[in-house]
């Protein structure tokens, strides 16, 4: 089924729908995506020094991340149960004065049939709002910032970088 005027996820009648991907081959697929959470240079020292009053908050985004990309078609309603392999969830502390925060990448890699973007967003999302969690009570205006896919390899569209 190819969909209403050449979207496949919608049906002959507009309507939302799974788009069917039994035909496709299994082939080894991987998304990276990227975000940002912006905060003051006080959480920036916190999470340096380890004094952030939740714990280790870098730890919980990331293992939030690694969660939230297995459970990607539990919140997105039309991404497929795909096999998810492996997630590398990244927090890196940056401390440039003009913005300081946290740089998260999530690298989500499958041999299935369908690409694992939305998986690498989600951990990303997630793994972002874990930390806004763990630093809201020192840093009432973080936020989330340039979630986006960065790059993915595999299936029929091929390589791709942003």
């Amino acid at each position: 089924m190819s969909g209403t005027a050449g979207f496949p996820h919608l049906d002959a009648r507009g309507n939302a729908r799974m788009v069917d991907v039994s035909a496709k081959d299994v082939t080894v697929r991987e998304a990276r995506a990227e975000g940002f959470v912006v905060c003051s240079p006080e959480v920036v020292a916190a999470l340096l020094d380890g004094t952030v009053p939740k714990g280790d908050a870098l730890a919980v985004a990331r293992i939030a991340g690694v969660q939230a990309a297995k459970r990607t078609p539990e919140l997105v309603p039309l991404a497929h149960p795909v096999a998810v392999h492996a997630v590398d969830v990244v927090a890196e502390v940056s401390t440039a004065p003009q913005r300081p925060g946290v740089a998260l990448t999530a690298t989500v890699r499958t041999a299935d049939r369908t690409g694992v973007e939305m998986e690498a967003l989600t951990a990303v999302a997630v793994a972002g709002l874990a930390l806004v969690d763990m630093v809201k009570g020192l840093d009432k205006r973080a936020e989330i910032t340039g979630v986006r896919v960065v790059a993915k390899s595999g299936g029929r569209s091929g390589d791709w970088h942003r």
